[in-house]
């Protein structure tokens, strides 16, 4: 599970980059039950930060990298956001954004993995992260879909130092390698990677990428509430055993999530 101890290693935070923040806003208000608080001067709808019953649950920007796509980057806790990016380096990932402060929040980064997923560091200042998780409405998981899922372990685990195990999926879906921050218990698992088909990637045009699974009552409603709102789902809803109710979903940009009632909510 994701909490919000934020330990070295596990997720502390996620934005998403939208070419247009309003209706990024309004959509993942009425999916997920999201306010949202601009950070820009008189209202200016360039980004800021989406909550959840008054708690910091996630930020919103204003996609403006050339070519990218809109997607959720995911933040993981590092006690030495430099360090981290000589990890990287020396594991054959690459550097998208060089170790910055942001003032006295904190120290970030964003890297590429080797098969092209993208995700970021976060050395904690005054803010260590999101206020809220593996709650309705909140973070519950992350999973990496990759083309190499022996490469992203070794990657993953030089870098932030991650424990590994494998299950094998129903129906002999594969493997999938559960991930949790070093010198944690089990119940502190905290996302998933899967070696998956060359089709399966093609939201991240064959490259290798990272999505949010987000908690909710009722999976089937939320489902409406995405398809109601110009979003779309790739697949289900469908009852994985032992996990819960879920589907696979793109908001009306493209970028993609995944909704899930756990089975002790189910």
């Amino acid at each position: 599970m994701i909490t919000t101890d934020l330990a070295p290693g596990s997720p502390c935070w996620l934005d998403l980059g939208a070419p247009d923040v309003r209706a990024a806003a309004a959509f993942y208000g009425a999916v997920l039950g999201w306010d949202f608080a601009s950070m820009g001067e008189g209202g200016d709808m360039e980004g800021g930060m989406f909550r959840k019953d008054g708690k910091t649950v996630a930020g919103l920007g204003k996609l403006s990298e050339e070519g990218a796509r809109p997607a959720w980057m995911i933040y993981y806790t590092v006690t030495d956001a430099d360090a981290t990016t000589r990890a990287v380096e020396d594991a054959g990932g690459t550097v998208r954004v060089p170790p910055r402060d942001l003032g006295e929040w904190g120290r970030m980064a964003q890297y590429t993995d080797p098969a092209g997923g993208q995700f970021a560091a976060w050395q904690p200042g005054r803010r260590t992260g999101f206020e809220l998780a593996d709650e309705p409405g909140s973070l519950s998981w992350t999973e990496l879909y990759t083309s190499d899922a022996a490469a992203a372990r070794q990657f993953y685990g030089a870098v932030l130092g991650w424990e590994f195990s494998d299950m094998e999926m129903p129906g002999g879906g594969g493997t999938y390698t559960l991930v949790t921050p070093a010198g944690l218990p089990e119940d502190r698992m905290q996302g998933g990677l899967m070696q998956v088909r060359e089709e399966d990637l093609s939201p991240a045009n064959g490259r290798a990428y990272w999505h949010p699974v987000f908690a909710v009552a009722d999976c089937d409603a939320a489902v409406d509430a995405v398809t109601g709102n110009g979003g779309s789902v790739r697949t289900g809803p469908v009852d994985a055993e032992g996990v819960g109710r879920l589907a696979v979903c793109l908001d009306p940009s493209g970028a993609d999530f995944v909704v899930l009632t756990p089975s002790s909510a189910s």
